[in-house]
This record gives C-alpha cells, sequence and structure tokens, in this order.
C-alpha cells in the first residue's frame, strides 16, 4: 500500500515513517503544513519550513502546503493536501506521528474517511519514555527546537534527545507532572539524521525567538 505521511520533521512523525517504512509500505509523498499561526492547535510550528531538506535526504516528494492556521479552518488546507497527494500520488492512506492527541488523530481520521483513504496512527498510546529510548536504539539524531512549558527554557533549545535528555524528562514527569515526550506541547523536535535518510543535516545557522517558558528556534540545515 501506498502512503502519504503527515510530516512535520518532528521525532514522531519521522519515527512514524520508519515504522511503516519497515513494515513493508511504499512511501508516496511527505505532507507538510506551515502555519502563519504560531499557537497553532493542529500543526507543528518550529523550523517547519526545514522539512524541504528532509524530504531532499529522503528522497520523498513533498507537498508543503501554508495555512492561516485559523483552528477548524486550518483543517481546510490539510484536506487540499492530503487530497492533493491522493490524486498525484497515487496513495492509500495516511500515516501520522500521533501519540495521544485526540484532537488531532480524530480530525485526520474524518478528513480520511471523507477522502477514502485509510489512517494509520503507529505511535498511538506509545509509551512516551519507550518513545523516547526507541528513538535512541534506532540511530535518530534529534534535537529539541521548541518549547511551551514549565520549567522549560529557552536553554533547552538545541539539546538533543539523548539518555541524559530522557532521564531529565523522566524527572521532570515525576516533579511537574509533564509529558516527557511533549506530548502535551512541553517541547518540539526536528530530526537532523535516522536511517530513513541518505545523509545526515547539520545545522547551518538559527534564530530563537520567545519569553519565559515558551520559546522556539528557526534553524537552517545543509
Amino acid at each position: 500500500m501506498k502512503l502519504g505521511i503527515l510530516f512535520s520533521g518532528g521525532k514522531d512523525s519521522t519515527l512514524a515513517v520508519w515504522i511503516a517504512k519497515k513494515e513493508g509500505y511504499e512511501l508516496g509523498c511527505l505532507i507538510s503544513v506551515v502555519s502563519r499561526n504560531k499557537e497553532s492547535f493542529m500543526f507543528h510550528v518550529p523550523s517547519i519550513k526545514s522539512v524541504v531538506a528532509q524530504a531532499d535526504v529522503m528522497g520523498v516528494p513533498l507537498i508543503l502546503k501554508e495555512t492561516t492556521g485559523v483552528r477548524e479552518k486550518e483543517l481546510i488546507d490539510l484536506d487540499i493536501a492530503i487530497e492533493e497527494a491522493r490524486d498525484r500520488f497515487g496513495i492509500e492512506g495516511v500515516v501520522t506521528g500521533a501519540v495521544c492527541s485526540v484532537y488531532q488523530a480524530s480530525r485526520v481520521q474524518k478528513i480520511c474517511n471523507k477522502l477514502g483513504l485509510e489512517c494509520f496512527n503507529p505511535l498511538w498510546q506509545k509509551d512516551q519514555v519507550e518513545l523516547l529510548r526507541e528513538l535512541i536504539a534506532e540511530k535518530f539524531e534529534v534535537i529539541v527546537v521548541g518549547v511551551a512549558a514549565y520549567p522549560l527554557d529557552e536553554k533547552f533549545l538545541g539539546r538533543e534527545v539523548d539518555s541524559e535528555f530522557i532521564n531529565e524528562m523522566v524527572r521532570l514527569k515525576e516533579k511537574f507532572d509533564i509529558n516527557p515526550a511533549g506530548e502535551g506541547g512541553e517541547f518540539e523536535s526536528f530530526v537532523l539524521d535516522c536511517p530513513l535518510f541518505e545523509r545526515g543535516l547539520e545545522v547551518k545557522s538559527f534564530e530563537d525567538f520567545g519569553e519565559g517558558n515558551s520559546w522556539r528556534r528557526e534553524i537552517e540545515t545543509e
């Protein structure tokens, strides 16, 4: 079966691609939505435009769609992008990196039902600490590009998701009851390398924006 991947460039959507690939599915295209709303309910925002570089090193076509990011209305743009993927690349299903967001998963499912496509959520209800450990086991190189929860702050930007990071997130979960894999929006990530890439990416430059416990890093890669 040929699949389209809802792709943000972060750890969850990229891991979902890798799982689909390992299970023998054909990767038809990546589908990414660039939201002008930095507080989008539906879409990953930090460094989203760098998905172009990721698609290039994956050798997979990319559909890039812009949206104003108005809540619920942004789903119209997602619908258009998925329909384009179906018509241009013949996809028969859509893969998401949803882990526990009913808001996101239910809305993608509704679009897939409308367009006659299957919907796959290979990470659904996966233990979040296990998910982080799987990234390391599968040799993913992942960095933090956004934070939005106390006690995370600008010092977390650029941090690599490694064993030390995981242990710290487990401690913060116990103390502050946050989601260790960022499923509550606590942090956003970007994948620099993984088994899907022909070569790893490097951060060429970046700019940081934010204050307090809300920060994002916009990176350029090479």
